[in-house]
């Protein structure tokens, strides 16, 4: 498998998830704004959508859309524990969390910094955040990680977003619960590893 990925990009989440895995992979910056990847080739060739994270797979065949890569990842990868199996009710609990993180997270912290937001739609994605920012720290008390004590492909996801809160002039220190699981996620070896990696 082959990760095309950008620095501090959504496509932090797979690469934590194979790092995790313990799965063989490989890894291709692409610099978005060029749309060649660090070999020169055309992003676009490779995956139509021009967007990060797109996974190669062995067979050749591209996947693309985070919260679909991380699961396959971790399907291929049973023995490192990263996702329940399909059909329990585990399962859709971490696809509730995957969803949450990519529609409610993802989608509303993403044009706070984006140069060209207009400052009325800021305003109100800065007040969804802090709604949804609320609504993740009641539903972390008492928790190690979203889905209770094991780490799993959607606190991956989850984390990959709160990175951005700096960005977004979002500070975490305003949800203690919060800051502390984004704490713990950052401390895990294999995120350190990839923090590193892409020169975070």
């Amino acid at each position: 498998m082959k990760l095309y990925y950008a620095p501090g990009a959504c496509s932090v989440s797979p690469h934590i998830v194979l790092q995790e895995s313990g799965l063989k992979y490989d890894v291709e910056k692409v610099n978005l704004g060029e749309g060649k990847t660090e070999t020169g080739a055309d992003f676009k060739a490779i995956n139509p959508k021009s967007q990060v994270p797109t996974l190669q797979l062995d067979d050749g065949s591209i996947l693309t859309e985070g919260a679909v890569i991380v699961q396959y990842i971790a399907d291929n990868a049973p023995n490192a524990d990263l996702i329940a199996k399909p059909g329990t009710m585990e399962r859709y609990r971490q696809q509730e969390w995957l969803n949450f993180t990519a529609s409610e997270l993802h989608k509303n912290i993403a044009p706070l910094f984006r140069a060209n937001t207009p400052d009325s739609y800021k305003e109100i994605a800065n007040q969804t955040m802090d709604r949804k920012l609320n609504d993740l720290e009641r539903h972390l008390n008492g928790k190690q990680y979203l889905l209770g004590d094991k780490f799993t492909v959607a606190d991956a996801y989850c984390y990959t977003i709160l990175r951005w809160a700096p960005r977004a002039k979002i500070d975490l220190a305003k949800y203690p619960t919060v800051k502390a699981y984004f704490d713990r996620v950052g401390a895990r070896p294999k995120v350190q590893d990839v923090l590193k990696a892409e020169g975070l």
